[in-house]
């Protein structure tokens, strides 16, 4: 009895442990490689995963040159993992026909992490489904050549601002940072065009929207949380989602009062006194709301001819009125859309352009002959959008070839789908990357 009393203890002791631990290691083993089989049942190229994280080493030395590479070395049809999520990269010219015009309402969904504030999830560039569509729709009204033409003047207002203090800067012939000149620009820009506020960023670095604006682009996420987050979605983003955050939860609240207090002070003006920015184009699509479907987003094609849909436009391109108009949350959602998408984007852009008109004399005076010539060619002309654009970026002009470049556009396949007889075929919650030849 003592013999069987021993042999139970250990049983409940010692061995259970061990049995549970190794069952642990054994579950951990085959959760860290079981979703990285997917690519090569597909019969797809990609790089060797690391357990648990996928491929997210591979992009250490930034994510457009490695997105570059993982081309040169895999093909146009490639693959890759982030974390658990598997992602598919097409640059086939009939692959991306396949995703931007005969199967593009399997697409229209991009990919999110759950982790994203409600203001990016209520902007476009998130929102679902018949939602994106009717939101995507109302917008098009307030990119259109005559609605932009009536907000030049607050860019326009910003230059001069950005001019004056650029004059000082040459005046003093002293050393100075130009990428923090353009921050500063693009936030006066975003402020004036998206929040219908007025900020000089330059003069009033203590100002309250600059301030945020700062705090928005400072986040980032330790990669510690990242690897974590990657490696276990399903604990940590609900996780993540529901424990306080005091940054997310101020600037969430800065934006929404801001926004919330421009539209009651435009509520109490006339019509003639409010001012004419993207706020207040978004405004007066939200009273009179349409949706043209997703075969109708040619934006580029609208921009250039102005006339598609005018007088008597096709079926396609006829507005079927929704019944839903924008939320508050929504337009805060476009406006910080406007925020995130052109901050960065626009003060690099100067700051390299600058960097290397100033490192290339002989293009600089190259540019500004142009710039002369067009304007004194279109002198008297309505500088509208849709007028200047093919007059500058046009195949005649010598600056095009320049112009010539390659986007990357993600999607998430919303039902099953097969790209070019069976080559790739797609289940829902695929990531798809695609690379364009503009």
């Amino acid at each position: 009895m003592e013999v069987l009393g021993l042999l139970k203890f250990e049983v409940s002791g010692t061995v259970v442990t061990v049995t549970l631990s190794v069952a642990l290691l054994a579950l951990l083993k085959w959760y860290s490689t079981s979703a990285f089989s997917r690519l090569e049942k597909l019969g797809i190229r990609h790089p060797k995963p690391s357990p648990f994280v996928g491929n997210l080493m591979f992009f250490r030395q930034g994510f457009w040159e490695s997105q570059l590479e993982l081309r040169e070395r895999y093909g146009p049809l490639c693959g890759y993992y982030l974390g658990r999520r598997m992602y598919v990269v097409i640059s086939e010219p009939d692959m991306i026909k396949e995703v931007l015009v005969e199967n593009f309402s399997n697409f229209s969904n991009r990919m999110a992490s759950g982790l994203e504030p409600k203001m990016v999830t209520d902007s476009v560039l998130l929102l679902r489904d018949r939602r994106w569509e009717e939101v995507r729709s109302a917008l098009m009204s307030a990119f259109s050549p005559e609605k932009l033409n009536e907000m030049t003047p607050l860019i326009s207002q910003a230059c001069g601002v950005l001019v004056a203090h650029l004059k000082r800067y040459a005046a003093s012939r002293d050393a100075f940072d130009i990428q923090r000149c353009y921050c500063c620009y693009t936030t006066d820009v975003v402020a004036s065009v998206a929040f219908g506020t007025q900020v000089d960023s330059q003069n009033a670095p203590e100002d309250p929207f600059v301030q945020h604006c700062r705090r928005v682009f400072a986040f980032c996420i330790p990669r510690p949380l990242l690897a974590l987050i990657l490696s276990f979605p399903s604990i940590m983003v609900p996780l993540a989602r529901i424990l306080p955050n005091k940054n997310r939860d101020e600037l969430n609240g800065f934006f929404n009062t801001l926004i919330r207090n421009v539209i009651a002070l435009r509520d109490q003006q006339a019509a003639e006194e409010r001012r004419r920015d993207f706020l207040q184009m978004v405004l007066d699509a939200q009273h009179s709301m349409s949706s043209v479907g997703v075969e109708g987003f040619d934006m580029v094609t609208e921009a250039l001819s102005s006339s598609e849909c005018t007088e008597d436009p096709p079926q396609r391109c006829r507005p079927i009125s929704t019944s839903k108009p924008l939320t508050v949350d929504e337009i805060v959602g476009q406006a910080f859309l406007f925020l995130v998408a052109g901050h960065e984007i626009i003060t690099n852009t100067l700051s390299f352009i600058t960097y290397l008109l100033a490192t290339h004399p002989d293009c600089q005076e190259r540019l500004l002959k142009e710039v002369d010539l067009f304007m004194e060619k279109h002198a008297s002309e309505d500088m509208a959008p849709s007028r200047s654009l093919p007059a500058m970026c046009g195949p005649s002009s010598p600056s095009s070839p320049s112009l010539l470049a390659y986007t990357m556009l993600d999607w998430e396949a919303e039902e099953s789908v097969e790209l070019v007889c069976g080559r790739a075929p797609l289940v829902p919650g695929t990531g798809l990357t695609a690379w364009v030849r503009e």
